[in-house]
């Protein structure tokens, strides 16, 4: 039973050391080719992973998702909020690797990627929730019992995330994942920790409204309306 929380913690870990380091390490977002790295980065971890531990727990590896999951209908509560606290603590032990990788090396920008943004809050909330929103639909699509394609699932996902990086990086840096917010923003704090409420309620409310409208879509009944 604990494997599948371990995968969760495992999986969130690599797409937060990997993402963000590749932000770190690449000297943050200012150029189209450092925005397309870090959407790249992030990306392909989220294809790595859903291969290496889908088969084990889904690979959520983002409480969005786990919300959006569960909503639907497809694990107890119990396993949704497991997932959850296993994904924070994934992506603590990954930012705290990120964090000690950096120390005595001379990096221009964050030092844990954390997210953030300069625009109005309203601006920041509403890219949050529409690019999760997205998101979450197109993993409970792609992983459908009745309507998906499971043997593409993890590679849809993976580009999915892609170009939301590449639209929403500019705005907030992208988040559309709590977890991916909260191990960061704890090494980092300042601001980072300040605006980290943000990019916990706006996934959450992308999530909630992709499971509402996807149960929606899934249903044969309310299609034939």
């Amino acid at each position: 039973m604990m494997k599948k929380y371990i995968s969760e913690m495992i999986g969130t870990m690599v797409l937060v050391l990997l993402g963000c380091g590749s932000a770190v390490f690449n000297g943050g977002c200012g150029t189209t080719a450092q925005v397309l790295t870090v959407a790249f980065a992030f990306g392909l971890s989220v294809v790595a992973m859903a291969y290496c531990i889908g088969g084990i727990s889904g690979c959520h590896i983002n409480p969005a998702i786990t919300l959006g999951v569960w909503l639907s209908k497809r694990m107890s509560s119990k396993d949704a909020i497991l997932y959850m606290v296993f994904q924070v603590i994934g992506a603590i032990i990954g930012s705290a690797i990120l964090y000690a990788l950096v120390q005595g090396i001379d990096v221009t920008a964050t030092q844990t990627g954390a997210n953030g943004f300069t625009c109005s809050t309203t601006t920041a909330f509403i890219a949050e929730a529409v690019f999760t929103f997205i998101f979450v639909l197109v993993v409970l699509g792609v992983t459908s019992s009745t309507k998906g394609n499971s043997n593409f699932a993890g590679l849809a996902i993976g580009l999915t995330l892609v170009l939301i990086h590449i639209v929403c990086i500019p705005i907030t840096g992208t988040s559309v994942n709590p977890a991916r917010s909260i191990g960061p923003a704890l090494f980092e704090g300042g601001q980072a920790l300040s605006q980290l409420w943000l990019f916990i309620v706006a996934p959450f409310v992308g999530a909630a409204l992709s499971a509402l409208v996807w149960n929606c879509l899934e249903c044969d009944k309310c299609c034939k309306k």
